[in-house]
């Protein structure tokens, strides 16, 4: 796949890119209208891939708490075997399309891994997540930057009255829920350890601030994310903040998503997600 085309779909679903004006574009570079249409179905996102992770073995609920706007709606999966067992939990953060069958898979992959996983709808007080990707993207506009912080802080204090939970947290975000990632760092304390996946990062004065572990994970064809490394790495020196980093050469922004055909690159994904097991092995339970 071309890589300009690659690029402009990222630009497709990350700035505010009318369809209309991303399907010209696309025909530009395809070299035709015909040709456009041809490898549409090859680079948008396909839910349809995502249910791969059975539940079978797994307790999954759907449940709310109090956000700061109305009530937080989230996906939670555990282990189903040991029912009075208290579990460390992973909040698992999406991309910018609300919560979703891909990520909703994602959690059960932290929760057959052992961990009490939920992944709160940052879409939520707007109504939750539409079926079609360019309404949930422009909904994504709606919503105030300060609000989303909140009501993903708020999901602590929902985890710390639940039984199953043993108050260790740690937390996985992706594309929008890397840089939340980063945010929850900063503004939750009692965080052990934060994983941003192609995650934009936080404000630098606000790095002292953070008190648990980091691993990132970056494509290194994208440049947009990858330009504030340098000034995030100083920053987290500077602070004696503990982090991994890890820069996957060749492969793009959204390789861990796997209903994203031509971004996809299932071996960055799978050491990815094998890293990210092991990071939270080591500091939420440590």
């Amino acid at each position: 796949m071309d890589q300009r085309i690659i690029n402009l779909y990222d630009e497709y679903t990350h700035k505010p890119l009318s369809r209309h004006e991303f399907l010209r574009r696309l025909a530009m570079l395809a070299g035709g209208t015909a040709a456009a249409m041809a490898i549409l179905p090859m680079i948008e996102v396909n839910q349809a891939y995502a249910a791969i992770t059975p539940d079978d073995d797994l307790f999954i609920e759907r449940i709310t708490y109090p956000g700061i706007n109305g009530d937080m709606q989230a996906y939670v999966a555990r282990p189903d075997k040991d029912k009075d067992k208290k579990y460390s939990a992973v909040v698992v953060m999406h991309e910018n399309r609300g919560l979703n069958a891909h990520i909703e898979d994602v959690a059960r992959r932290a929760a057959k891994a052992g961990y009490l996983a939920i992944a709160p709808n940052a879409l939520s007080p707007l109504g939750g997540t539409p079926a079609n990707e360019d309404e949930a993207r422009a909904k994504f506009q709606e919503l105030k930057a300060e609000d989303n912080l909140q009501n993903f802080i708020r999901v602590f204090d929902y985890l710390g009255g639940r039984k199953d939970c043993n108050g260790k947290y740690g937390c996985v975000g992706f594309c929008w829920g890397g840089a939340m990632a980063n945010n929850l760092a900063i503004n939750v304390p009692n965080l052990r350890a934060a994983v941003a996946f192609y995650g934009r990062q936080p404000k630098l004065e606000d790095v002292p601030k953070i008190k648990a572990a980091l691993q990132f994970h970056y494509g290194g064809l994208d440049e947009g994310v990858n330009k504030g490394i340098p000034a995030y790495e100083e920053a987290l020196k500077k602070a004696n903040v503990k982090y991994e980093q890890y820069i996957y050469e060749g492969v793009n922004h959204a390789f861990h998503n796997d209903t994203a055909p031509t971004r996809y690159n299932e071996a960055a994904a799978k050491l990815a997600w094998k890293r990210t097991m092991d990071f939270f092995d080591k500091h939420i339970d440590d």
